[in-house]
């Protein structure tokens, strides 16, 4: 068994290593983003108003373009999408309250499809506003052909949540002999701040495969 110098000494690296660790977590962090960023955008995007399968359905309606929401399905489901488009097109000028259904109702059809071609489940269309910032910050990304002011904001926040994760468990180290619950504190922790750093590796690892952020 190691000694307690020792075994602090092993979890405490000096200001230059914990330098080269958050710079070499960062580096991982990055090229994470690229992976993560560089299909489509993740969890429950593509299901809320101001996600970029129904932007382009709205826009599709405006210039009566069903060719622009075709990307976002296979060509299997394009009998299903073109006649409801059309219909739902045909009835833009008619009663107003009857279109918001109709609209609503291909909206759906057109999200449930593309969530289908994912292998993910669609609970309904979500309110504009609710899709998380970093996602919102990756689309003006695109929008403004700029990714490095979104890269800086989200190295800053990944690398602030490992790095808090990593002095926690840093922290609870120093107890985690003292009774069966600080032990339990510190693997908690432990387990949080190793798990992530894993998950980070991972989805490096897939080369970014699509599958592994549905969305």
């Amino acid at each position: 068994m190691r000694s307690k110098e020792t075994n602090l000494a092993t979890t405490r690296p000096t200001t230059l290593q914990n330098r080269k660790s958050y710079k070499s977590v960062f580096s991982i962090v990055l090229l994470s983003s690229f992976l993560l960023f560089g299909s489509l955008p993740v969890s429950a995007h593509c299901d809320s108003y101001d996600g970029p399968t129904i932007k382009d359905a709205i826009k599709a309606l405006e210039t009566n373009n069903v060719n622009l929401v075709l990307k976002w399905i296979t060509p299997e489901q394009e009998k299903v999408i073109i006649p409801l488009f059309n219909k739902t097109y045909s009835l833009r000028t008619g009663d107003k309250e009857v279109y918001v259904i109709v609209e609503k109702h291909f909206f759906e059809t057109l999200v449930r499809l593309h969530r289908e071609t994912e292998g993910a489940p669609f609970n309904g269309l979500k309110p504009a506003g609710t899709t998380k910032m970093i996602v919102q910050l990756s689309d003006k990304a695109l929008e403004s052909n700029n990714i490095n002011d979104f890269l800086v904001k989200l190295n800053t926040h990944i690398g602030t949540v490992i790095k808090d994760k990593y002095e926690k468990v840093v922290a609870l180290e120093k107890m985690k002999n003292n009774s069966p619950e600080k032990g339990r504190e510190y693997v908690e922790a432990y387990v949080d701040y190793t798990h992530t750093i894993e998950a980070i590796h991972d989805i490096a690892e897939q080369s970014g495969s699509h599958s592994a952020h549905k969305h």
